[in-house]
């Protein structure tokens, strides 16, 4: 099977490499815009950029405001995004499963209603999935949405949810919408105006300091029933698709990739007992093995656009591509902080911090990369069930 880029779209990584070194200001590319606060805006500036050049949501069809580009090129997209720290920021969201999930399953209203303003990087959506009682068992959430005939009253509370403080717009919430039915049935999504009355967002301080993960309560919140994605009662095959399609949009390798290229810089120019690092056997094999762990991992998500070119829906293989390019990555960030040694605990801004501190950063942000969009266990289940064909335990 071949995956090599043909020329157009060669040319289109090197347009986009270059439209990214000019907007990304140098704090962003030195530590991935870890500043929250200061960086919500570029990150808006970048993507209405990116949608003025037809970029941002370049495989959408244009009737919703993308560009009909092909797969391979949005391959290229999300490489270079996560390349360079994921400038999308609060707007990753939209692109990768909220936006594919309201064109997949939402009427023709509320493709025109909602889409567009996604594809002109105008608007910003967070998720309202795991609560403190239903994490990776997603499907005994709690929070409820009564039928009020002409709408829903909702009460509850969601946590772990991306930019809801930045401040977003709209939230994608699944609700318990019918008590009867087990805990897999009776779900529904709903799309919520995030200035509805009854709605609080607190942020949630993370290992980092970065607060860009909050917990949102709901009291009596009112949502009209236009406003319901898909069939009452009948959401939970929307949600098993949305985070399978997050999946098969994750590159993380690019992550991966960008992390080896600072450490190949750093052990060729830094010197410890008179010696270059990068002479170091050990340290020569441990970064050698840290990219054949990015090949493997590039070459399996690549593996999961070609199926989805070809009209196949890779649920199992989504979920291995998820794995390895998480792995690669958190790998890539260990080896990392083993290599820099004690100073990787500096900072960003902070004297003698190697890579103007991007190790610490990067590897405070790898520990949740084992548990965003399902924890490593649950893919793996995936990968058994779906993918194997293997009886579920007990």
């Amino acid at each position: 099977m071949n995956f090599e880029f043909n020329e157009e779209q060669d040319r289109f990584r090197e347009d986009l490499r270059h439209f990214l070194n000019d907007e990304l200001t140098d704090e962003w590319r030195g530590i991935y815009g870890s500043n929250a606060h200061a960086t919500v805006q570029l990150t808006r500036d970048i993507c209405v950029a990116l949608a003025e050049r037809g970029w941002l949501t370049l495989s959408w069809p244009k009737e919703y405001g993308g560009s009909d580009g092909d797969l391979w090129s949005q391959m290229v997209l999300r490489e270079e995004m996560w390349a360079h720290g994921e400038p999308r920021g609060p707007q990753y969201m939209n692109l990768n499963y909220i936006g594919p999930m309201i064109m997949r399953f939402g009427s023709e209203e509320q493709k025109q209603r909602f889409l567009p303003p996604m594809a002109a990087g105008s608007v910003i959506w967070t998720q309202g999935f795991s609560e403190p009682g239903a994490g990776s068992d997603l499907a005994s959430l709690r929070t409820r949405a009564e039928d009020k005939d002409d709408h829903f009253v909702v009460n509850g509370q969601k946590i772990w949810n991306s930019y809801a403080n930045s401040p977003a717009d709209w939230c994608l919430l699944l609700v318990r919408s019918n008590t009867e039915e087990k805990k897999h049935r009776g779900i529904s999504v709903l799309l919520v105006d995030m200035t509805t009355p009854g709605i609080t967002v607190r942020p949630i301080r993370s290992m980092g300091g970065f607060g860009e993960i909050n917990e949102i309560f709901f009291e009596d919140v009112v949502v009209p029933k236009e406003n319901l994605l898909g069939p009452q009662d009948g959401g939970w095959p929307l949600i098993t698709y949305g985070l399978s399609f997050e999946r098969t949009g994750i590159a993380t390798h690019g992550r991966a990739l960008r992390t080896i290229e600072q450490l190949i810089d750093y052990v060729r120019t830094t010197e410890r007992d008179g010696r270059r690092l990068c002479d170091d056997p050990e340290i020569r094999t441990k970064i050698a093995d840290l990219y054949c762990r990015y090949r493997a991992a590039r070459l399996i998500s690549y593996r999961v656009t070609s199926m989805v070119e070809a009209g196949k829906e890779p649920v199992a293989e989504a979920s291995m591509a998820w794995i390895h390019g998480g792995q690669a990555t958190q790998e890539a960030a260990r080896v990392g902080m083993e290599i820099v040694g004690w100073n990787g605990l500096l900072r960003e801004g902070e004297s003698d911090a190697p890579i103007g501190g991007a190790m610490e950063r990067e590897w405070i942000e790898m520990i949740p990369m084992s548990i965003g969009a399902g924890t490593v266990d649950i893919q793996r289940l995936i990968v058994a069930q779906r993918g194997l064909g293997l009886p579920k335990a007990g």
